[in-house]
């Protein structure tokens, strides 16, 4: 077997052999595949595409290329959600703390934002002291012992996937739906995930700018996951303006602190007992999603779930002061309200240059190497079809620069959009794939 050959039969359109995408995946892992030949795979794969099957079969050898991680015996059942990324997106935050409350244990390896997608490990780092380069052992003991973990992806786990990602980024290979979607579940099945959310985002602050291009891609991942005999769906949600109202980490921490309180935005405590009841269900905690939207309110509104947050930020090290004390957490030296410059409806807050702003403040990274600054970042005070007055504040920025300051404001106001006629919301949600 010979990697030119599997190249010059993906090049044909020839279906591939799960001997072939082993044989290949293996051996570029392993180095005795180069650089260039994986990368003219990769191109073949994007210009293309794949059966489902064959997705399949490369998610289990990128799977397959590390450790595995085995959750049986710690865990009933292990569940795990994952994003395709968005802004003000700090679902985690809630849902795993509010699952985990409603007696399904639940841990998770989370990734680190890179672009205009912001990342969960970024957020808790907020929080002084909050470990999450947790061990393997670790990770299990946490897990068996308080039901409830938030740590980095361990670097044991499918390492061909790290590899073939980092080649993708340079050889404009990233927007190939099975590359994408064997990137994602490859992780969630090496990390020992028995059951999967996916909270796929659609829009202009999303990968996946079209409804159709989502679908797809859900309906693939899930695919995926039946093949490999895990339980999965698919949410597409809205991505077309900010989740709640904060983008940057220390602020999304405070907004999620404010959920889990009883408070938050209404937006994003609906998204996160959505998300939540699909989890809930998946595990057989409940028997239908209403139950389990029932079951999450519930642990919202007692208290419960915020009573496992702050014992999840105990056990990895994090000072609870700073999340019982808000307050207490990093600050901008500079922070403007910027009011709104005419009346009207709000026809549009583009969520993509939120993101983008955002970065430019400092909250994200353009480098993988870049630094962050926790503090940055905006709150968005109004959703799409608003009706805000003149004068009335619009959005809020937390900046240490006042050069980029002034710069974000400009940006901010372009972002938003205006109409004379009554405008629909957005809705939270375009469907569900089962």
């Amino acid at each position: 077997m010979r990697a030119v050959d599997i190249i010059t039969r993906k090049k044909d359109r020839i279906e591939l052999s799960r001997a072939e995408i082993d044989y290949f995946i293996q051996g570029y892992t392993r180095g005795d595949i180069p650089d260039y030949q994986a990368a003219a795979f990769a191109m073949a794969v994007l210009l293309n595409g794949m059966t489902p099957q064959e997705t399949t079969d490369l998610t289990m050898a990128m799977a397959n290329s590390g450790e595995i991680l085995d959750l049986t015996g710690v865990v009933p059942i292990a569940v795990d959600k994952h994003s395709t990324g968005g802004v003000g997106d700090k679902t985690t935050l809630v849902v795993e703390p509010t699952v985990a409350a409603c007696g399904v244990p639940v841990g998770k390896m989370s990734g680190r934002g890179l672009g205009f997608s912001g990342g969960t490990l970024d957020k808790v780092e907020a929080i002084p002291g909050f470990r999450t380069n947790l061990t393997i052992e670790e990770f299990k003991k946490q897990l068996s012992q308080v039901g409830l973990v938030l740590a980095g992806q361990s670097r044991q786990l499918a390492p061909a996937d790290g590899k073939l990602y980092a080649l993708r980024d340079v050889t404009g290979t990233v927007k190939s739906i099975p590359l994408i979607a064997s990137s994602v579940m490859s992780k969630k099945i090496a990390a020992g995930a028995q059951a999967i959310v996916l909270d796929v985002k659609v829009g202009n602050g999303a990968f996946m700018e079209s409804l159709a291009d989502a679908r797809q891609l859900s309906e693939l991942m899930v695919s995926i996951a039946r093949l490999a005999d895990r339980r999965a769906v698919a949410l597409l949600s809205d991505m077309n303006q900010p989740l709640g109202c904060a983008v940057g980490n220390t602020l999304e921490l405070i907004e999620a602190i404010e959920t889990l309180r009883g408070g938050g935005p209404q937006d994003f405590r609906e998204h996160c007992l959505v998300v939540a009841s699909y989890l809930l269900l998946l595990a057989g905690r409940v028997d239908s999603e209403d139950e389990g939207r029932h079951l999450a309110d519930a642990a919202l509104a007692s208290g419960k779930s915020w009573e496992k947050f702050l014992t999840l930020v105990a056990v990895q090290g994090g000072d609870i002061r700073y999340v019982e004390q808000p307050d207490r957490l990093e600050k901008a030296n500079l922070i403007e309200i910027v009011p709104a410059l005419r009346a009207g409806f709000l026809e549009e807050v583009n969520a993509r240059a939120v993101g983008e702003t955002s970065v430019f403040l400092g909250a994200g990274r353009e480098k993988k190497e870049d630094t962050i600054d926790y503090a940055v970042g905006i709150v968005i005070h109004h959703k799409v079809g608003d009706y805000i007055e003149q004068g009335e504040p619009l959005f809020t920025i937390h900046a240490n620069s006042q050069a980029r300051l002034d710069e974000a404001r400009q940006k901010l106001l372009g972002a938003h959009r205006w109409s004379e006629e009554r405008v629909q919301p957005l809705p939270l949600f375009y469907g569900v794939i089962k």
